[in-house]
């Protein structure tokens, strides 16, 4: 992108509730990391501009989380590869400037679809980008959860995706292990407080 050129990817923006209940304000995630005290703060729709609104409207108030985990992007649909990248890349630097002393993981996109398909070529693309910026914020890195999903004749199985974009439990258990064990190689790093926070 120009460098005068505004990213839509990369402006922050509240999440249309849609149930009329608030209920995106208040889902915490705590079972499958309880363990290490982590919070969810991901929401199903999240696009990168409702992360970076919650961010910069009180959601990193009052935490000093050792390890903060971003995983979004799949649902910008109306943006680029390039502008997807560029908005999580936003995320990870607004973490970094006012989370100082915090990891940052940033976890691939999955493929998705039955097969082959123009969406899953833009997450392959988001992921190209993210393994090339991240590395220049220092404290930021990328962790690919995605190898295994997609077999040799190009299918998911519905074991891992039920839709083709959702995870099923085994999918969640195949991406878990990796994502577990950075969090832990991390946190071993930085045994004072072992706290996760998961965005």
């Amino acid at each position: 992108m120009s460098g005068d050129e505004i990213n839509p990817a990369a402006v922050a923006q509240a999440v249309e509730d849609v149930q009329g209940d608030d209920r995106w304000m208040s889902q915490i995630w705590r079972e499958l990391f309880s363990p290490l005290h982590a919070l969810n703060f991901g929401i199903g729709g999240d696009t990168t501009c409702n992360v970076l609104w919650r961010l910069q409207n009180g959601e990193l108030d009052n935490i000093r989380p050792k390890v903060t985990v971003v995983w979004v992007g799949t649902n910008n649909h109306e943006h680029s590869a390039e502008q997807v990248a560029g908005g999580i890349l936003a995320i990870a630097q607004l973490l970094t400037s006012r989370l100082p002393k915090t990891k940052v993981v940033v976890l691939g996109l999955l493929a998705r679809g039955d097969g082959p398909n123009p969406l899953r070529e833009k997450n392959v693309a988001v992921n190209g980008f993210l393994r090339s910026w991240l590395p220049r914020l220092g404290q930021a890195q990328f962790l690919d959860v995605g190898a295994g999903f997609v077999h040799s004749d190009g299918t998911i199985s519905t074991r891992d995706m039920f839709d083709f974009l959702h995870l099923t439990a085994a999918g969640y258990r195949a991406i878990a292990k990796p994502l577990s064990d950075l969090l832990l190689q991390i946190l071993d790093e930085t045994p004072e407080e072992k706290r996760a926070s998961l965005v």
